[in-house]
């Protein structure tokens, strides 16, 4: 029996309507995507950038050597030593360095010599030596068509509170190497990469091949393999004559930022009308964790305000409901493991709805800072299906960017969607697994968030495709996955090297990898 009352089950028809997306209306959003896709692929400057990476192979868990990986995050940087075992395994080593907010707001040369100081630390410490060092920048690089991807990386917009002087709009593979240079530290910038590039080599890695790796936690981003002669924006240059395959950064955060697919609600709105980029982002503000919670607390208040009489809570509110960003993701993923009773709230026994919703109700009261007697276990009722509503939703439409490119690179065709060009054309990969690697805080810890994407995905590309679909956890994407890029990128130098076309340091030559144990380094700035 329902604990809910009539008024409160008519408001949660009235948001479930609003939430909830039909699988036709699933296919007409992933059409949109693939339109988009092809858009950024022909020119730049779209919302969703499709930016070239020039990482033109994957591995496949046979490769060795030990890299390092220069991690450059908003409170730390690590440095990894990334040591490939040739059987699909690899161990690693780091270490964390502070980055102070004076680095973070202060000249860029002096965050630049920051992070060469303590690559020469870790290599002192651990008494590595040196050949080659990587570079990876995420998320806001565009290279030249014309160069390979470590040549030129220029840095559009910082992230994550850096505001670093003298850094927009130069190349940030130099500022590195220049760093290096002027402290006399003999290691070289062979590549550059983001950290969703990364999470898909770092599984190819793994699992012994992947052709997308997609991002689903605090952000969201995919980046997968394509054809080049896919890619028009090339023209009729080098990149363009060279042909084969390239993985491409999608940047599909940007995906729908008019709203005319996606299914928006007044609470998205407020959401975004509110944030510090509105109109921008679209959709990683409906799927991503930065997100969910302030989307909830949006729908929470809208019914503790409810008139003539309140829906929630009898009218009251708190500090955490009142604040915005006060509602955080991690609190919905504890309501439904609460809920479902797993994780920290799992149970041998069977439990009654009662006792689901009184776990729930503790939830609660202890992250939302109410008094247990003004919570009743409907208002915990209600709170645990909006939660649901919420993040089923994000599932649904993070399906959506799976299937299209599964779409896109001929490995499907969207149901209910006119997306492929020849519909009587042999799908590639017919009966074989197809690689996927994830990473991100929802789709490692959410509570069967990726049971509903896969359900959506059935949907959308058929249960025969589904189920060939290998998604997997990729380990350590901004370590190990940008050391493999540092792999690739000396392969592909090596290669255009021995065909007379550029190199890595026209002066000296790519570093000459002498064993097994070839040294790279890497940076990322997300």
């Amino acid at each position: 029996m329902s604990l809910t009352s009539q008024s409160q089950q008519v408001a949660l028809d009235a948001l479930r309507a609003q939430f909830t997306i039909s699988d036709d209306s699933l296919a007409n959003i992933t059409t949109t995507f693939l339109r988009e896709a092809v858009g950024g692929l022909t020119n730049y400057g779209c919302s969703m950038a499709m930016i070239p990476t020039f990482v033109k192979e994957v591995p496949d868990g046979s490769e060795t050597g030990t890299f390092l990986a220069l991690d450059l995050g908003g409170t730390n940087l690590r440095v990894c030593e990334v040591t490939l075992h040739g059987d699909k395994t690899f161990t690693l080593r780091q270490q964390k360095y502070k980055v102070s907010e004076t680095l973070k707001t202060g000249e860029a040369t002096t965050l630049f010599d920051y992070l060469a100081d303590s690559v020469d630390t870790f290599l002192t410490d651990s008494g590595s030596p040196s050949t080659a060092i990587p570079t990876s920048l995420a998320p806001n690089q565009r290279p030249d068509s014309s160069k390979p991807p470590s040549t030129l990386g220029t840095l559009l917009t910082w992230t994550k509170g850096f505001t670093a002087k003298n850094a927009i709009g130069k190349d940030i593979v130099k500022l590195l190497q220049d760093a290096f240079d002027r402290k006399h530290i003999h290691v070289r910038c062979v590549a550059l990469v983001n950290d969703t590039v990364g999470a898909l080599l770092s599984r190819a890695y793994t699992s012994g091949g992947c052709i997308l790796g997609a991002i689903f936690g605090t952000g969201t981003n995919g980046a997968y393999v394509e054809e080049v002669a896919n890619i028009a924006k090339f023209g009729n240059g080098p990149a363009a004559a060279e042909g084969g395959y390239m993985i491409v950064n999608t940047e599909w955060g940007g995906f729908d930022n008019t709203r005319s697919a996606l299914p928006t609600t007044p609470f998205d709105n407020k959401l975004d009308r509110e944030s510090i980029n509105p109109r921008f982002q679209a959709f990683e503000k409906f799927i991503s964790g930065m997100y969910l919670g302030e989307v909830t607390r949006n729908v929470i208040l809208s019914l503790v305000d409810a008139c003539p009489k309140p829906l929630l809570f009898g009218g009251r509110s708190t500090l955490s409901l009142n604040k915005q960003w006060g509602v955080d993701t991690a609190v919905l993923s504890e309501v439904e493991e609460a809920w479902q009773g797993i994780g920290r709230y799992a149970s041998d026994t069977n439990t009654s709805d009662e006792e689901r919703l009184t776990r729930v109700r503790d939830v609660i009261v202890q992250h939302l800072g109410f008094d247990a007697s003004e919570v009743s276990l409907a208002d915990a009722d209600v709170i645990r299906q909006i939660c649901g509503l919420v993040v089923t939703r994000a599932a649904r439409l993070s399906a959506c960017a799976v299937a299209a490119v599964l779409v896109q690179t001929g490995r499907a065709r969207c149901t209910g969607s006119d997306t492929v060009k020849d519909p009587t054309a042999a799908l590639r990969d017919e009966e074989q697994r197809i690689g996927v690697g994830v990473d991100g805080s929802l789709v490692e810890h959410y509570p069967r968030f990726q049971s509903m994407m896969r359900e959506s995905l059935r949907a959308l590309v058929g249960s025969e495709i589904e189920s060939r679909v290998d998604i997997g956890l990729a380990k350590d994407g901004s370590g190990a996955g940008a050391a493999l890029c540092a792999l690739v990128a000396q392969k592909q130098n090596a290669a255009k090297e021995a065909q007379g076309a550029y190199c890595q340091d026209p002066a000296g030559g790519p570093p000459q990898i002498r064993s097994v144990e070839n040294y790279a380094y890497l940076t990322s700035l997300s």
